[in-house]
């Protein structure tokens, strides 16, 4: 006789080892995204376009932008908190999630971190609303995985600064309202806060896009853009500063990812139960169970690791490396899984009246960006035999 079929975290009580406020926040988000976002993202994404404003103001509202920084608008919420808001915005698409992890983990986290008094007061509270778009300057079209390469530089003409070159792959770039921008100086790289209305700076969209379509990726472009001297960010002068903004925005993705995955195999579930082959639905065959138990087996250790590294950062006590686990961990079993959830789903796994095909080409973004999966193994490779092998 059939049971009562279980979710995938159901299966590993996932529930358990959240706190009250944790599912709560987790809830709110996932409420927001079914009735917000997957009735409308299907379109967004043929259509190669979103209301990136629109949203932001919403997410605002909703308090997820900068939701784990503390004061000036920001929410203040635990690491673990903002892993599940990261979770429940890419179940609907990963240029959601994209979003908002641009706006809180990479420019507002750096003006958080690295800014002045005034830097903080001027822009954070319009970015935790959402009224204000950030986005963050750091990748360049030669430069990806060796930011210290950069050309983009600022040269000092009494007291202010002239920043020439440029950047690529920048998501919110052409609806950004202030750029975070990393730059090659006389005394290190230095993070620069450049209004996007200044004269010299252009944002580019990117089309043509078979992934993100539902996200606004940009490359930007830096003429002679004279900034006063208060522009530049004091609080750090080395390539340390973007790469802990980057290990910001990585932590969310181990989580987010999860949620495109769990998307994905939930569909797979609910669709190999209702599809008949040869009498019987697809679910009631051994081979098709063991591959929705395998999916299960590698969402539950990711969202496990997930919550491990949550609590880890909570006590302030994560290492780079151990995001490295989980960036490169959840990326890849989550591209996994949607391939896999693809197959079951045959010829309708390729079309948007499902969300399979949208998630698996979005994870193949993700599966690159913010550190690529061959660099994660060698940050992991350098923890393990204390041996740099990047060149």
């Amino acid at each position: 006789m059939a049971k009562a079929p279980q979710s995938p975290f159901g299966l590993f009580a996932i529930d358990h080892l959240l706190s009250e406020e944790e599912r709560s926040i987790r809830d709110v988000v996932r409420s927001y995204v079914d009735d917000r976002i997957k009735p409308e993202i299907a379109d967004w994404f043929e259509a190669g376009q979103i209301p990136a404003r629109e949203l932001a103001r919403e997410l605002g509202q909703l308090g997820v932008l900068g939701m784990h920084l503390e004061g000036y608008g920001c929410a203040g919420m635990s690491a673990t908190a903002y892993g599940l808001a990261c979770l429940e915005l890419e179940a609907g698409d990963s240029g959601l999630r994209s979003l908002v992890s641009v706006q809180g983990s990479l420019a507002m986290y750096a003006i958080h971190a690295f800014g002045s008094s005034e830097h903080k007061e001027q822009w954070l509270p319009q970015m935790a609303a959402g009224e204000t778009i950030g986005c963050f300057g750091l990748t360049e079209a030669d430069f990806g995985s060796n930011p210290s390469g950069m050309l983009t530089n600022a040269k000092q003409d009494g007291d202010d600064w002239i920043l020439n070159g440029s950047k690529m792959w920048i998501t919110n770039g052409s609806v950004a309202d202030v750029a975070v921008v990393w730059a090659r100086t006389d005394g290190g790289i230095r993070g620069f806060i450049v209004p996007t209305d200044t004269p010299g700076f252009t944002a580019r969209e990117i089309h043509r896009k078979m992934s993100l379509r539902a996200s606004v990726t940009s490359e930007l472009v830096f003429d002679e853009v004279r900034l006063p001297k208060d522009a530049v960010l004091p609080g750090v002068a080395s390539l340390r500063g973007p790469l802990s903004c980057l290990n910001e925005a990585r932590f969310g993705i181990a989580f987010g990812t999860l949620g495109a995955a769990r998307d994905c195999l939930q569909t797979a579930i609910d669709y190999s139960l209702n599809r008949i082959q040869f009498d019987e639905p697809i679910a009631s065959y051994q081979l098709t169970q063991r591959k929705l138990a395998d999916m299960a087996l590698e969402l539950g250790k990711g969202m496990l690791l997930a919550l491990h590294l949550g609590r880890l950062k909570d006590e302030h006590l994560i290492r780079p490396e151990q995001i490295s686990l989980g960036k490169l961990n959840n990326a890849r079993e989550a591209l996994a899984i949607a391939r896999e959830c693809r197959g079951i789903l045959g010829g309708n796994g390729i079309t948007l009246e499902y969300p399979v095909i949208r998630h698996m080409n979005n994870l193949e973004s993700v599966f690159t960006y913010e550190g690529t999966n061959e660099m994660h193994t060698l940050v992991i490779g350098e923890a393990l035999t204390g041996i740099p092998a990047y060149r």
